[in-house]
């Protein structure tokens, strides 16, 4: 039976990067995010938005992601809405997906909001990544080209750190490539994970 490792940490905390690195070692990696934002773009998803947050925020039928994250990162029932909306298709696709990788003895699920949707639950095995407060706001404005104050408003929507921590198996902290790979290296020698270097 393929487990699952939980891959998680707060918006701009470098996860996806750690993903890679696994990934670089012969694990399979699923990045939540970026999948949801393909299902985003299914027809039934977009009618499913379009009736709970109206037509305003599509723009000649394309999403405005801007306006969105504005409505659901500074109101919390909205935000929850949009997961019920998003969150049972992502599963249904993270499902068909591991099947594919069934003969792997671990996959990851890299996930920002790993615990907060409750798919903490499924995983053997979670990891949460840690970074300094304002490197992470950074490396969202950069990425995103987005303000500091609504970076502020998504890191104050998710968990703590600290509640993250309580929950996981292991700890990464983000402060260099270098440390990482160490640290990554460890728990792949401490679950007995073989090292398929691509």
């Amino acid at each position: 039976m393929t487990k699952i490792i939980g891959l998680t940490g707060g918006i701009g905390s470098g996860k996806t990067t750690i993903a890679t690195i696994f990934q670089s070692y012969g694990i399979p990696v699923y990045i939540a995010d970026d999948e949801a934002r393909e299902i985003m773009q299914s027809l039934e998803i977009i009618d499913a938005i379009k009736k709970g947050f109206g037509p305003f925020i599509f723009e000649n039928e394309v999403l405005n992601r801007e306006k969105l994250a504005e409505i659901v990162f500074s109101n919390p029932e909205k935000l929850e809405q949009l997961n019920k909306i998003v969150h049972p298709a992502v599963k249904k696709h993270f499902d068909e997906w591991i099947l594919k990788h069934k003969d792997n003895p671990y996959v990851i699920y890299e996930a920002a909001i790993l615990f907060e949707s409750g798919r903490y639950k499924d995983c053997d095995v979670i990891i949460s990544v840690t970074a300094p407060v304002e490197s992470r706001i950074q490396r969202v404005i950069d990425r995103d080209k987005t303000t500091r104050a609504l970076v502020l408003k998504r890191i104050n929507s998710q968990w703590t750190d600290d509640q993250r921590i309580l929950k996981s198996d292991f700890v990464i902290e983000n402060t260099s490539i270098e440390a990482v790979k160490t640290e990554i290296l460890k728990i792949l020698k401490i679950l007995k994970i073989k090292q398929n270097v691509s």
